[in-house]
């Protein structure tokens, strides 16, 4: 059976740092989507990233996050674009999808890019290994740490899911993960959490003043009595749990210790039922189809408001809704569809989403922890114009945070 792209049902598809981006050689990644290197070469090249490598605040203060969401990639110049204006459909492929990536990473300077989710519409794909390093090549080439986590269309081809998820771990520059090292029992495949600390030569320098998280959302239902898509499971969310009150702990005693938890996101491919909450009157961004979360409601949003530290979370899955709303003191925002081999709106460009965070000066004059949360979008057009600008989340005035 083809997986519909979309459907009534609710079942659809579809400091200064210098970026070290060749375009030929994102080019030649792309042109030679059958020639890469095996995923053993890769996984070499990579060894020990994690360790040699950590996220942290720029010496301005700021880290920036860039969110890719649904390329949909296939198999590069080959693959059509989907509703697209008339004009664009004769020289429109998934290399549109490509360069927008690479225009984003150079105009931006992102310190992360994070994709989320279906990466890859892997049922169109020939071979879904060398979509995933086609489609992954301008993140790969900027030399920029990237992470991805699951969507529901990514394991619909010649790799499992399983599959799917060690290939992007054992991928150049990434920090993605299969699962948590020294969990034993977790739903899917894809859920883990990063630590960015202060800057470098600051009493924050060793603490994790911005915790990410990136869970797998699922695909489909597999319950029979359950129609629809998947959600976060009991193990997940238990997993969550655990790991952000570590870190509040963590956050809260020597060195430095803050009386509250440093602001966390979060970062999955299908929406919580929660999104379904906003209308024209309490969102910023736009609404134009139904929110296409799972039949059931697992709890999971009510676990990030008891957690307490998480103040946004960030989805994908729905291409036309690229909104963010606030409920219970937690922003719930949409990437904006990305991919041009997705469905979509012709005359509405395809956009991502980029959130940084801003530190705060000490009495001593050096870089503390989180002032501000920001976001804003740039949409694919000549200028990449910037659309949406909005904050967050912020310190209140007496030092509290809200």
């Amino acid at each position: 059976m083809v997986p519909n792209r979309r459907s009534g049902s609710g079942i659809k598809s579809t400091g200064k740092k210098t970026v070290g981006f060749d375009f030929m050689a994102v080019v030649s990644m792309v042109y030679c989507f059958f020639c890469v290197l095996p995923i053993g070469v890769l996984a070499a090249e990579q060894s020990g990233l994690e360790e040699t490598q950590k996220l942290r605040f720029d010496e301005n203060g700021e880290f920036k996050i860039l969110q890719v969401a649904d390329m949909h990639y296939a198999n590069g110049k080959s693959t059509p674009c989907l509703d697209v204006l008339p004009s664009q459909n004769t020289s429109c492929s998934d290399l549109n999808t490509t360069a927008f990536v690479q225009r984003m990473i150079v105009a931006e300077k992102p310190n992360l890019v994070v994709f989320t989710g279906d990466n890859i519409f892997a049922f169109d794909s020939l071979d879904s290994a060398k979509s995933l390093d086609a489609a992954f090549a301008p993140a790969i080439a900027s030399n920029i740490p990237w992470v991805a986590v699951l969507g529901n269309h990514d394991q619909e081809g010649t790799l499992s899911r399983e599959g799917v998820m060690k290939h992007i771990v054992g991928m150049k520059n990434t920090l993605s993960k299969l699962n948590p090292s020294k969990v034993h029992i977790i739903d899917g495949f894809g859920n883990y959490n990063l630590v960015v600390g202060g800057v470098e030569g600051t009493e924050f320098a060793n603490k994790s003043v911005l915790n990410l998280y990136f869970l797998d959302s699922g695909d489909y239902s597999t319950s029979p009595s359950i129609p629809g898509y998947g959600w976060i499971k009991p193990s997940q969310q238990f997993w969550f749990q655990r790991t952000s009150a570590k870190l509040q702990r963590a956050y809260m005693h020597e060195p430095v210790p803050q009386k509250a938890a440093a602001p966390g996101l979060a970062y999955f491919h299908i929406p919580l039922p929660e999104y379904a909450s906003f209308d024209s009157s309490n969102l910023t961004g736009v609404k134009q189809e139904g929110i296409s979360s799972a039949s059931v409601n697992s709890g999971f949003f009510t676990t990030l408001v008891e957690a307490g530290d998480v103040k946004a979370v960030f989805t994908g899955h729905d291409h036309k809704n690229d909104f963010c709303g606030k409920l219970t003191g937690i922003q719930l925002c949409y990437g904006g569809g990305f991919g041009y081999h997705a469905y979509g709106k012709a005359g509405w460009p395809r956009r991502a989403r980029v959130v940084v965070a801003s530190l705060e000066k000490t009495e001593k004059g050096t870089w503390g922890d989180v002032k501000s949360i920001k976001t804003w979008k740039r949409v694919d057009d000549k200028h990449l114009t910037g659309i949406d600008g909005q904050v967050l989340w912020s310190k209140s005035f007496h030092g509290r945070k809200n």
